[in-house]
């Protein structure tokens, strides 16, 4: 009778894991590669509460769109909006911010490593560079939060290259950034944008610009590196 019912519920535990959508499979993924990548001990007591700490702390950032058209100097309306150092402190903040979808036009968000700054002139970024994707409008959502936690669950092969990543909210179309910060590292740069694709589930080719480049030719500044 024991067996019976042992066998009962691993028959239903494979059927859920079954109707478990893809999406929530790819999430349950990274973050159980987070957390036994941070050396967790398992919680033995349920009555305790353990938090999971993130191998990195991570700071998100917001560029009002309100507040660019004051601004003299580009980057001075970027504000930190919180630190997650922990999987439940991302989680937090996550579920109670507006996704890419949801902000107004012209309006960036940003995830960096605590510390460095997402701006060009910061020391760790000014050597550095970046991959884009662009998507229709209202269809980043879900690269987004991929690519989040990617980079938070220390999923990058060379992820101590890694400052950060933006998505940029326009009229016509929303872009997914991913700063890196040695550009002439082609090794690690190519590494990162193959890794990139392969968990956005992505096909079309993108480009990465040194940002060397962008200051100096703006819109008009070409991909040093393609994949």
């Amino acid at each position: 009778m024991v067996v019976a019912e042992e066998s009962l519920e691993m028959r239903n535990k494979e059927e859920e894991e079954e109707e478990m959508p893809i999406e929530d499979k790819r999430v349950e993924k990274i973050l159980e590669s987070s957390s036994s990548s941070s050396g967790l001990v398992v919680n033995q007591q349920p009555s305790i509460l353990f938090l999971h700490p993130l191998e990195h702390s991570w700071t998100f950032w917001f560029d009002n769109p309100s507040g660019k058209s004051k601004q003299k100097t580009w980057g001075n309306s970027i504000r930190p909006v919180h630190n997650c150092s922990t999987v439940e402190d991302f989680w937090c903040l996550y579920n109670n911010i507006h996704h890419p979808s949801k902000l107004a036009v012209g309006a960036d968000l940003y995830c960096f490593k605590h510390i460095i700054q997402p701006k060009w002139e910061d020391p760790v970024c000014a050597n550095g560079g970046k991959w884009t994707i662009g998507f229709s409008r209202g269809k980043a959502d879900s690269c987004w939060l991929y690519t989040l936690l990617a980079m938070i669950g220390e999923q990058f092969d060379h992820g101590d290259e890694i400052c950060g990543a933006v998505v940029n909210v326009r009229a016509k179309q929303e872009k997914i950034s991913l700063w890196t910060k040695n550009a002439f590292n082609e090794t690690a740069q190519i590494s990162i944008g193959k890794q990139w694709k392969e968990f956005l589930d992505h096909n079309d080719n993108i480009g990465f610009i040194f940002h060397e480049d962008a200051k100096k030719h703006d819109r008009f500044a070409k991909n040093r590196y393609s994949i």
